[in-house]
């Protein structure tokens, strides 16, 4: 697996930061090439399915991520939620916390991704561009 960790600090409060971070059709319009669904439509819990289509037209794959922990924010309470990455060709997975911090919030995003039949001598470039990737995500998110 390619683990690596995405730290940022936001003006917002924590439920909007939360509220934005887990916005799954929003992260599409962030990753090149990418689209995302969710199933069942409706507010995210444990059980939904986000689905990332990459590629062009019938080019491409889905990768599939259930929600598999789901405790927003409330009050002075961080949020966690986590995925775990079910699809035929990207496993692993991914973990937002989000934190009340002074009069804004905290984003902690761990994640462990790994292309099935990818050899662990590639580790250090998936989680070096994961980091850059998401990274960006993150930021374009929290900027509205």
């Amino acid at each position: 697996m390619a683990p690596f960790r995405i730290e940022r600090r936001s003006p917002l409060p924590a439920g909007e930061t939360w509220r934005r971070l887990t916005d799954w059709p929003r992260h599409g319009a962030h990753v090149p090439l990418s689209g995302v669904t969710v199933r069942p439509p409706g507010p995210t819990g444990v059980g939904t399915v986000v689905v990332v289509r990459t590629g062009v037209g019938r080019a491409g794959f889905d990768d599939l991520m259930e929600v598999v922990r789901w405790d927003p924010p409330t009050g002075g309470t961080p949020g966690n939620c986590r995925l775990e990455k079910r699809g035929a060709v990207v496993l692993g997975w991914a973990e937002i916390e989000v934190r009340p911090r002074g009069g804004g919030s905290e984003v902690v995003w761990r994640e462990e991704a790994r292309l099935r039949g990818l050899p662990r001598l590639f580790d250090p470039a998936m989680a070096w561009s994961g980091r850059l990737l998401f990274g960006r995500v993150v930021d374009a998110l929290l900027k509205g």
